[in-house]
């Protein structure tokens, strides 16, 4: 078994005992770095926040430390969310605990890797655009991407607000839902919760019967994929079937423009939410002569990495005079229609499947010289974060390069569903 030195799981390894006896009492929880824990540092994998230390808990991390659990550490990340390899980190890429010549997918590629390694027992992610699903298939795992408004985002530093929410990683469905039953529910800090779902339970849908359940399977979403993953969901497909399920092909053709969508969006609320750290409030310092400007651009030019510095000036540029509307307004416009086509879809299916990922794990440093690669990478799962939709991503195979995750969404909180569903594969 690998180890952490190998893997570079870990920004930091820091142990944060909790407070009370309940459900994760006796479990390991790593927790991503862009997650606010108090007393100890949360740097969102950059040098810009390199030695920024909380001085509160995120409202997840409050309800760990309540439900039992000791969190280990705070798993390396993509910088601030701004990956699909874990490799734009500050800290140095983490490598796969399956194939360490590998990714371990972003950006929560940390989390995945430490509870794939047995480092972790579960593990807190956040996922934009696939940020909790995506390593999770690369790494073997389970990974939810609850619906937006479930979990509580208070405490995690922002990327893109109307797209993120923070979910579980862990062994097994059943496990990754006991995670989600302790963090889900409304909190007052966070207008952007809900009370749907607050009486759930997640860990006893994890029962298995898929008998009856429509599978709705988009043409869109399968085509582009590997072969080796297609011959995985397949076979995936199949057991669901011999098991009392029956799949049938939908179409979503809005899927097709929702990677463009997604990023003009994503960066435009990067643009906006990254604006803070300017050396002052937040930050390094970029020196002060007198010369805010000066100041302001090399506090960023020192803290930023590529990728970061990449998506703020693309999404200020969709975001500027004369350009709002020709892009950001039109990605507006597709995400409604990514919505509408999956709710029109949910009339006929209780659930919709696809390959977590259309290609295996990348090998380190294959995707950073050409970033549209990375990008195009997250075409299965960014349509669902548009929609403010739940997801799972339960292994459901390997090929040479790799494992394999398949994708199952529900419809809004619909997690009980996709966590039944998924748990039929184990």
């Amino acid at each position: 078994m690998s180890t952490d030195d190998d893997l570079n799981a870990f920004i930091t390894r820091e142990e944060i005992q909790a407070t009370d006896d309940g459900p994760l009492s006796g479990l390991t929880v790593a927790v991503k770095d862009n997650i606010s824990t108090e007393g100890v540092r949360t740097t969102c994998g950059s040098n810009m926040l390199a030695d920024y230390v909380p001085p509160y808990d995120a409202t997840v991390v409050t309800r760990l430390k309540e439900a039992g659990a000791t969190i280990v550490g705070k798993a390396n990340m993509d910088e601030f969310g701004m990956g699909t390899t874990t490799e734009t980190s500050a800290f140095g890429p983490t490598r796969n605990p399956v194939d360490t010549d590998r990714v371990p997918g972003g950006s929560s590629g940390g989390s995945a890797a430490a509870v794939a390694a047995g480092e972790a027992d579960l593990a807190l992610g956040t996922d934009t655009g696939g940020s909790v699903r995506c390593p999770a298939a690369f790494c073997g795992v389970v990974g939810i991407k609850p619906t937006y408004g479930l979990v509580s985002r208070y405490g995690l530093v922002a990327y893109a607000n109307s797209l993120e929410q923070i979910g579980p990683i862990a062994p097994s469905v059943e496990e990754a839902a006991e995670l989600l039953d302790v963090i889900a529910g409304p909190d007052p800090n966070d207008g952007t919760t809900r009370e749907e779902g607050a009486d759930s339970d997640y860990a006893n849908a994890a029962d298995g019967d898929v008998e009856g359940l429509s599978i709705g399977v988009p043409t869109e979403l399968v085509e582009g994929a590997d072969e080796g993953v297609k011959a995985a969901f397949d076979a995936a497909l199949d057991e669901l079937e011999a098991q009392g399920a029956e799949y049938h092909e939908v179409s979503l053709p809005s899927v097709e423009t929702a990677v463009q969508a997604y990023y003009v969006i994503a960066m435009g609320e990067a643009s906006s939410n990254l604006a803070r750290f300017d050396g002052v409030r937040y930050g390094v310092s970029g020196g002060y002569e007198g010369n805010w400007n000066e100041s302001f651009a090399n506090a960023r030019e020192e803290g930023f990495g590529e990728e970061v510095k990449r998506r703020v000036l693309l999404g200020t540029y969709a975001l500027s005079a004369g350009y709002h509307d020709k892009y950001y307004k039109k990605a507006q416009d597709a995400r409604a229609w990514v919505k509408q086509d999956f709710d029109e879809a949910f009339e006929s299916v209780d659930v919709i499947a696809s390959p977590t990922m259309p290609t295996p794990p990348f090998k380190l440093g294959e995707s950073l010289d050409d970033p549209l690669q990375m990008y195009l990478a997250d075409a299965n799962t960014v349509p669902v974060n548009l929609a403010n939709l739940p997801a799972i991503s339960v292994p459901a195979g390997e090929t040479d390069e790799g494992p394999v995750g398949l994708q199952l969404v529900g419809p809004a909180f619909g997690e009980e569903t996709i966590v039944r569903a998924a748990s039929a594969l184990e």
